[in-house]
């Protein structure tokens, strides 16, 4: 018996439901069982619409189960707290703020308590200072130094994205969802990007949770593959998807992005998408590769 204290994340027997507009019930998510232990980079793929989304937001809180749970760190999952950063695939920034003030806000709004409101008003300049200092090492760090001070609808939608990410990771969250949070840059920057998240999380060890439709992507950043599919022969009425790989990628630490070129790496690329991203490779349930030392069987 797995110990509290052993598992960051715990997903149990969680099935999601929705209603379509006919007001009939169908399932996205299929008895979902997944343990995820701190400081992992957990990448998930899967076909269009399976539900990788779903189950990232189960995990952040802003949706609940139908049935099964949701832990994180032994208490159960019942809204969005701060210990959970979030990149969307859609970036969401405000407008009316530069770039740097983008960056700061979450550290702002932290802010908002008597002690603190107090400490403000008496050193006001040193905490701004100490804010602008923080969100220059994070813009630098994403490429974006020569922008700080533009707004939003100045930068392309790479730089946008960008901007989120910086966002989400000066708060220093001790998970990190990321939700295709590279979809809309060209594959220079993309890589770039790639790059930058594996430096930035030798240096916290945050426990990533990144979903993504690029197969090549979720082996080059993770430490662990969850495929997550509806293309298995399925008995069960409900339908909707299952984890039907779940493998530990053993590959060390930084990876050089030459590593996706090698023969090692398309064998994996062409086993994973054969097994887990194939409509015509159906397979029983007990023939899923649940083959990572945590998966649940």
């Amino acid at each position: 018996m797995d110990r509290k204290e052993d598992y960051l994340i715990k997903v149990k027997h969680a099935y999601q439901r929705y209603q379509d507009k006919k007001g009939k019930s169908f399932t996205v998510l299929n008895d979902i069982n997944l343990h995820i232990r701190e400081g992992e980079f957990v990448t998930v793929v899967g076909p269009s619409g399976c539900g990788k989304s779903t189950l990232m937001r189960l995990i952040l809180g802003s949706e609940l189960p139908k049935a099964g749970t949701v832990h994180i760190d032994g208490k159960p999952v019942k809204r969005p707290d701060p210990s959970r950063g979030i990149v969307f695939q859609k970036y969401s920034l405000f407008e009316n703020r530069t770039v740097k003030q983008n960056v700061m806000f979450g550290l702002e709004l932290g802010e908002f308590n008597l002690v603190q409101r107090l400490s403000n008003a008496l050193f006001p300049s040193q905490r701004l200072k100490t804010f602008e200092q923080m969100a220059d090492q994070y813009i630098d760090r994403v490429g974006l130094s020569s922008n700080a001070d533009k707004y939003p609808h100045q930068l392309s939608g790479g730089m946008r994205q960008r901007v989120a990410i910086a966002q989400a990771m000066i708060l220093n969250p001790k998970i990190l969802l990321m939700d295709e949070p590279f979809g809309a840059l060209d594959i220079g920057t993309r890589e770039q990007m790639q790059v930058f998240v594996l430096e930035q999380w030798e240096k916290t060890k945050q426990t990533i949770l990144f979903i993504t439709h690029d197969l090549e992507e979720a082996i080059f950043l993770g430490t662990r593959v969850i495929v997550l599919s509806q293309y298995f022969n399925n008995a069960d009425p409900y339908g909707g998807a299952k984890i039907v790989k779940d493998t530990a990628i053993d590959w060390p630490h930084p990876r050089p992005t030459e590593f996706k070129k090698t023969k090692a790496f398309r064998e994996l690329m062409a086993a994973i998408r054969h097994e887990g991203l194939n409509p015509e490779h159906l397979q029983d349930i007990e023939n899923f590769d649940l083959s990572h030392q945590d998966a649940v069987k």
